[in-house]
């Protein structure tokens, strides 16, 4: 089978795969609620979900850098990457060890089309199209909660000293619009470097547990009255896949 990444580059798969490595936590936690936890054989040291991954797979590095002689030992049958977490030189190496799956996922539609590609890949369309099913009727009711609720003017960051937020194209971004709030950096290239002390005019920020760990001791460090400062749990705005399935009900009961 030849298919197509969203990339557009060429994924030649001469059977299904059954020795797989994923290079991003958030594809790895979806390809064991399809189903292939099992043929799961190489993790970087971010994937924590779902957590009996850690103790049985073998580690191959983080995102940006991984052990290419650990990933070839391991015999993969194809590799599961992304545009943003894996970088292009990595990709290319990796792709004369066994066929590489770039996703590149920015929208709650570009999720969608993830799951129906890996349910192709894996031979798995009927979990897929279940997953997909519940994905689209928790967005459905989800848009009649937030159709209503006022826009705010937010930020969103991810990192301290520099500081750094969410700017737009980026799936965070879009997320944020789905909650009704407005990005103040969406006019920004993706992560820019913020100056705390000339922020525009706020009605919420946001501190994202992820990839810094904020706290609320950082509160003070920001020139912001405290009441519009929220922490709140990065998994949900930034990871897609089957997470997606748990972050509807967290944004209801946590952020509005």
């Amino acid at each position: 089978m030849i298919t197509h990444d969203f990339l557009n580059r060429s994924v030649e798969i001469h059977s299904t795969p059954q020795r797989i490595i994923s290079l991003v936590p958030s594809q790895t936690e979806l390809l064991a609620d399809l189903g292939f936890e099992k043929q799961i054989l190489g993790i970087t040291k971010f994937c924590v979900h779902p957590k009996p991954l850690k103790s049985t797979k073998t580690f191959v590095g983080g995102t940006k850098q991984v052990h290419f002689d650990k990933i070839e030992a391991l015999q993969p049958d194809i590799i599961f990457c992304n545009k943003e977490e894996n970088t292009k030189p990595m990709v290319d190496e990796l792709q004369n060890i066994a066929p590489v799956h770039v996703s590149d996922v920015k929208t709650f539609d570009d999720n969608i089309r993830l799951i129906r590609e890996y349910g192709k890949i894996l031979q798995a369309q009927p979990q897929a199209h279940q997953m997909i099913a519940d994905l689209k009727a928790q967005n459905i009711s989800f848009q009649s909660f937030i159709k209503d609720k006022p826009f705010k003017k937010a930020a969103y960051f991810i990192w301290r000293d520099p500081w750094m937020a969410v700017g737009g194209d980026t799936f965070i971004n879009h997320i944020l619009k789905r909650n009704h709030f407005e990005n103040v950096y969406a006019n920004k290239d993706r992560y820019p470097t913020i100056d705390i002390y000339d922020l525009p005019d706020l009605d919420i920020l946001l501190l994202s547990s992820e990839p810094y760990p904020f706290k609320t001791k950082h509160f003070s460090e920001i020139p912001v009255d405290n009441s519009k400062i929220k922490l709140v749990n990065g998994e949900y705005f930034s990871w897609y896949g089957s997470r997606m399935l748990k972050a509807f009900d967290y944004f209801t009961r946590e952020c509005h």
